[in-house]
């Protein structure tokens, strides 16, 4: 068997005239996440570490903000889209395991909903994605409510024919 491990990171920062998305949620807040695509923190950090588990480069490089077609883009849909490449890489995700980091808004009653997201994306179990919101106890951006930053660590398997030995 071919286990591999990667870790992903995202951060945006916090903006007027935003929905606030985090791990296909749309969360209540006055302030929404800036970036190129819907700016979903918590999808790109996941998006990374399935993309870096299994060797298939990054967000930037799949779906580069520098592409007009990613404008607005639904980062679920990304997601979705890794996760058939992973199935076509003949991957299996183990588990992937978050941390977002914000001050504001709390998250602890969206977190069930973004486990569903992400799960039913990646066509996986809810038990094979975990979420915990912490915060940064007012040091840095995001401490300052400035921005929302992610990470992921995602694991990877699959099993290989004598023939790729």
């Amino acid at each position: 068997m071919n286990i591999s491990v990667g870790h992903g990171y995202d951060i945006h920062p916090l903006e007027k005239g935003r929905k606030l998305l985090l791990g296909g949620v749309e969360i209540d807040h006055e302030l929404g996440l800036g970036g190129h695509s819907d700016a979903d923190a918590i999808a790109h950090a996941v998006i990374d570490a399935l993309l870096g588990a299994a060797g298939l480069g990054d967000i930037g490089t799949l779906f580069p903000a520098t592409d007009p077609k990613y404008k607005d883009a639904d980062s679920i849909k990304l997601l979705s889209n890794v996760g058939e490449r992973l199935r076509e890489e003949a991957w299996k995700i183990g588990n992937v395991d978050v941390t977002v980091i914000a001050e504001q808004p709390k998250l602890a009653q969206y977190i069930p909903a973004m486990r569903e997201k992400i799960a039913s994306a990646l066509h996986v179990g809810v038990a094979q994605v975990s979420i915990k919101a912490k915060t940064n106890e007012g040091m840095d951006a995001t401490g300052r409510e400035e921005a929302i930053a992610a990470h992921a660590v995602a694991l990877l398997h699959r099993f290989l024919l004598f023939r790729e030995l």
